[in-house]
């Protein structure tokens, strides 16, 4: 396994963990110019094709060992709100990874989602389709943190083989790390706690976390993860979303986690290039698949294959 593509590349999580494993990334495509720009600044080696994915010309895409794609999860993930419908535009980026492998049939295919991927109502003949193009599939559910990110992030990862037999792959097993680690108390933006307009359910969720863990702590400035207590330093962090949502407290301060330590959440490395617009940026981030990730499940692909 020498070369890869990259399908639905967004900033370059999978690609960056393909460059960690030794794998020459050639040709990435993804349809938001503001994310292939990014993954272009940071991978200027490879290809860059900005468009619907849905209207590539797979024939022009050079052949490679690894297909690498993570379709749109926006119409799976419960993260959009119970009251929000499906986007069947979205879950239909799933069938784009069926026309590029039915050009190229790579012999390793790898598929990043959320695990509600594989709720989905054609879920069924999605991997029907990848079967009539001679793959067995292998699906699990893997957590970044078990990959050595900082951050709980479950991921359902769908490898393909051109196998008559799935392949098993080893679960990672790498220690825990702390959010602690990558939290820098000299940065950012703070704030006084007790300032005028703070929401009094944000007070209690500082108040109850006092209690739990001390002066120090993260926890969601928004939504309700992490529950009413929000979590410790010593562990990792619940999953980086698409939006600003985790705060860290220190004594009577607090402020939104930084762009940086965002950036270490996710796995990505400190000289990473990111979009200036620091919305832009998280939103890319909380899109992305962490590298360790990547770069475990093809470690483990190789030694299984």
């Amino acid at each position: 396994m020498e070369t890869a593509i990259d399908c639905f590349a967004g900033m370059g999580g999978n690609t960056e963990g393909a460059r960690m494993a030794g794998i020459k990334v050639t040709w990435c495509a993804n349809h938001w110019r503001s994310a292939v720009d990014t993954h272009a600044a940071n991978h200027p080696d490879a290809a860059h094709i900005c468009q619907d994915v849905h209207q590539a010309d797979w024939t022009k895409a050079p052949a490679h060992d690894l297909f690498m794609a993570s379709p749109a999860c926006t119409g799976h993930t419960p993260a959009r709100g119970k009251d929000k419908p499906h986007h069947d535009a979205a879950r239909a980026t799933a069938w784009a990874v069926v026309s590029a492998v039915e050009c190229h049939r790579p012999p390793f295919v790898l598929v990043e989602n959320v695990p509600a991927f594989a709720q989905w109502a054609l879920y069924p003949a999605w991997c029907a389709a990848m079967a009539a193009l001679g793959y067995t599939l292998s699906p699990m559910i893997w957590d970044a943190a078990d990959c050595g990110v900082p951050q709980h992030r479950k991921r359902l990862l769908i490898v393909g083989t051109r196998s008559r037999r799935p392949i098993q792959l080893d679960s990672p097993k790498r220690e825990h790390r702390a959010i602690g680690e990558v939290i820098d108390f000299a940065a950012g933006n703070w704030s006084l706690v007790q300032r005028p307009g703070r929401s009094e359910k944000t007070l209690d969720r500082v108040r109850n976390a006092r209690r739990a863990f001390g002066e120090r702590f993260v926890m969601p400035y928004y939504g309700s993860g992490s529950g009413l207590t929000g979590r410790a330093l010593d562990r990792p962090l619940g999953t980086v979303t698409t939006r600003a949502r985790w705060a860290v407290v220190d004594g009577d301060r607090m402020r939104m986690l930084t762009i940086a330590e965002n950036r270490a959440a996710m796995g990505f490395r400190k000289d990473y290039i990111l979009p200036a617009n620091q919305a832009v940026a998280l939103h890319m981030l909380g899109n992305a698949n962490p590298p360790p990730m990547a770069f475990e499940a093809i470690s483990a692909l190789r030694r299984a294959a």
